[in-house]
């Protein structure tokens, strides 16, 4: 094993995607029952995500669910990736980080993202628009307030106050510039456009500001990492999630995941089977020496600190057998 993935840390977002013949319900419990194997491997965070009004993901209430999951685990960090903070009012986000590290502590991290939803039905369900978006800055300055105790309307936020939850900063496209001011940890994807990925790292590195909460930069790179006895093997992983997105770009809904052999008997469109190609490329995937030599390039570019694996498929038993096939890698 190189120096680079040894000294790397590894966690794993996992999104409870919805699954073609499977429940909402199913996909939940999904996610929890990753979390027991992952902690098993050694992986360092799980993360669960936000979305809203979406087919094909089940994951709606982040800090519901990684309460679930904290309390199913014992020694593994759990935390958001991440909560949408522009959907939710900063005081509440904090209480409900206040609650989920007194009940689990230091275990508890707090990874936070600007978008306010795919879809203008579901903005208005929220009771948001896209400019809530461009308010990130001061609701993130707002929440962290809340645990220093520092709010100027002279409430305190119970249990938050005084307690040290980590914040990330999800870094889409302005994230990188608001991480640094902020002087917080950033998570950056994805492996496919490395360019713009190392763009952002160098933007971030250059003007982060040391904060409390950090000393200096901290980068978790995430994309999707597909591990199998085959080159074959690990494509066919990538295969339920490139048709979801290329469904999504052509009809406008994200839907559940197929299986593999239904999508490689689809007649597609041509705009489809653009998508679609597009999809299965750049991401990290293969056997394990392909793997290993291709993170070993991304860490050597980037100098990041951790990887945040999303892959998502349609196939459970083989997307844990990628991960302990990963776990073996890092672990050497």
């Amino acid at each position: 094993m190189s120096s680079s993935i040894a000294t790397t840390r590894f966690s794993v977002l996992d999104r409870s995607r919805t699954r073609e013949g499977h429940t909402h319900p199913e996909a939940l419990r999904d996610t929890v029952r990753l979390a027991r194997e992952l902690e098993g491997l050694g992986y360092h965070r799980l993360w669960v995500s936000e979305h809203h009004g979406v087919p094909g993901v089940a994951g709606s209430a982040p800090t519901v669910l990684a309460a679930a999951v904290a309390a199913a685990t014992r020694t593994i960090r759990v935390g958001t990736g991440g909560v949408m903070l522009p959907n939710h009012r900063p005081l509440v986000v904090a209480e409900q980080f206040g609650v989920l590290e007194s009940l689990f502590p230091g275990r508890i991290d707090m990874g936070l993202g600007r978008s306010v939803g795919f879809t203008d039905g579901v903005r208005r369900a929220l009771g948001r628009d896209k400019e809530d978006a461009e308010d990130f800055e001061a609701q993130l300055r707002e929440l962290l307030g809340w645990f220093r105790g520092t709010s100027p309307t002279g409430v305190h936020a119970r249990p938050a106050e005084g307690l040290t939850v980590p914040p990330f900063v999800l870094a889409m496209g302005e994230g990188a510039g608001i991480a640094a001011r902020a002087g917080l940890p950033m998570v950056i994807g994805d492996f496919r456009n490395r360019e713009k990925m190392r763009r952002g790292i160098d933007h971030y590195r250059e003007h982060f500001r040391p904060s409390p909460w950090a000393s200096e930069p901290y980068v978790v790179v995430s994309g999707t990492v597909a591990v199998a006895g085959t080159p074959e093997e690990a494509r066919r992983l990538l295969i339920p999630e490139a048709w979801a997105m290329a469904y999504s770009r052509t009809h406008g809904t994200f839907p559940p995941l197929p299986p593999a052999e239904r999508v490689e008997a689809l007649a597609m469109t041509g705009k489809e089977r653009g998508f679609y190609e597009s999809g299965l490329t750049g991401h990290i995937a293969g056997t394990e020496e392909q793997v290993a030599h291709e993170l070993e390039t991304v860490l050597k570019e980037t100098g990041a600190q951790e990887v945040l694996v999303t892959t998502s498929t349609y196939d459970r038993e083989a997307l844990l057998d990628s991960y302990r096939r990963l776990a073996a890698i890092t672990s050497g």
